[in-house]
């Protein structure tokens, strides 16, 4: 792989084109900012305890272990590495194994490392993730269906919901992997 640095005022722009053989070429350009961006949780406060409520609300009933795989599987889609840095951090903190850990991103092809109810969902992390894709199939919600209650299911998704509203939030205004700034 070979990437490229340019440098603008106080911006970064890294380009990292991926070549291998028999494949396509995939460039992918990400803008880190170097400047702070706004506090988000004081600008808007009321939104802020809002998203923190619905992350309380979501998690009840849900283990903790997988919360943190979701969390973890929803920021490698979305390229957050403050999330990630941060529920890998608890993930390691309340016991996860270094190995599940490293597999998150890869878990379709090291299914073994996790139970199927949390392959359904991860699977249904991708999914609602990657709603423009192609939606949530049928398929992926009635094999989560099958693995959770009603009530269950409905915390998953607003689990899943959460934890892209963070995402968001944290690339918006420009968090830094590694500052935990809770």
């Amino acid at each position: 792989m070979t990437t490229t640095e340019i440098k603008t005022n106080d911006r970064t722009a890294t380009e990292a084109t991926t070549v291998r053989p028999n494949m396509t070429t995939t460039t992918v350009t990400a803008a880190t900012t170097t400047t702070p961006r706004l506090n988000f949780a004081k600008a808007a406060p009321k939104a802020f305890r809002a998203v923190i409520g619905l992350d309380a609300a979501a998690r009840e009933g849900l283990d903790p272990a997988l919360v943190e795989l979701v969390q973890i599987r929803a920021s490698h889609l979305n390229r957050c590495a403050y999330c990630l840095h941060m529920h890998t951090t608890d993930a390691r903190k309340a016991g996860e194994s270094e190995e599940r850990l490293h597999m998150v991103a890869l878990w379709q092809e090291a299914d073994h490392f996790f139970t199927a109810r949390e392959q359904s969902a991860l699977a249904l992390t991708d999914a609602v993730t990657r709603i423009g894709d192609a939606g949530v199939p049928d398929e992926v919600y009635d094999r989560a269906a099958a693995h959770f209650t009603e009530e269950e299911l409905a915390h998953l998704l607003a689990l899943i919901f959460t934890i892209n509203t963070w995402n968001r939030i944290a690339l918006s205004t420009a968090k830094r992997a590694g500052t935990d700034e809770r």
